[in-house]
């Protein structure tokens, strides 16, 4: 793992406590993730100003040293990391028991539910569209949730009126041809 080369010391310590668990061992998104029963557990990496242990279930840990935190309020709903910047800052001990709680809690089951998203509201911007070009409304529709909700979120973030209307009217020959906004930078 790049990321972990100067991280040597916290990397070793973190591989010798979850290496001793029944946890198996995988390669995912260029990193080591271990799981139970293909359930992501635990992983690990270094960053630039800090060492970064995160419990993909962490929510449901009892954290009893408050040293778990939540990296982003408002995305992040399961995920806690545990951030040092230095390897005296990891106890071996409690890093122990921090993981094994999150294994227990992955065998009992406790993950979290992604909850669905409240119905869209298509911005006046959109209806008007709709009224104004044939198909326009059913080509949108026919588009998966994700899609239709990365074109709302990209019409009603425009801080201007005319920004707004500019996106729309750039992005219906997208639509119509049951293009996502973001195709383009998927493979």
């Amino acid at each position: 793992m790049s990321r972990t080369n100067n991280w040597l010391e916290e990397t070793e310590l973190v591989i010798s406590v979850l290496d001793n668990t029944e946890m198996e061992k995988a390669v995912k998104w260029g990193g080591d993730v271990y799981t139970i029963n293909g359930k992501n557990v635990v992983s690990y990496g270094g960053f630039t100003n800090h060492f970064s242990i995160w419990f993909y279930n962490g929510v449901f840990l009892t954290d009893p040293d408050k040293v778990l935190l939540n990296a982003n309020e408002a995305k992040t709903k399961a995920l806690r990391q545990w951030r040092i910047t230095d390897v005296k800052e990891l106890d071996k001990k409690k890093l122990r028991a921090y993981v094994l709680e999150a294994i227990k809690n992955e065998k009992e089951g406790k993950s979290w539910k992604p909850q669905r998203s409240a119905a869209l509201t298509i911005p006046a911007s959109l209806q008007k569209a709709f009224k104004k070009y044939k198909g326009l409304k059913t080509a949108f529709n026919t588009l998966p949730p994700y899609k239709q909700k990365d074109y709302i979120e990209h019409f009603t973030t425009a801080k201007k009126e005319e920004t707004n209307l500019a996106r729309v009217e750039k992005s219906i020959p997208l639509i119509l041809q049951g293009i996502g906004l973001h195709d383009k930078y998927k493979k």
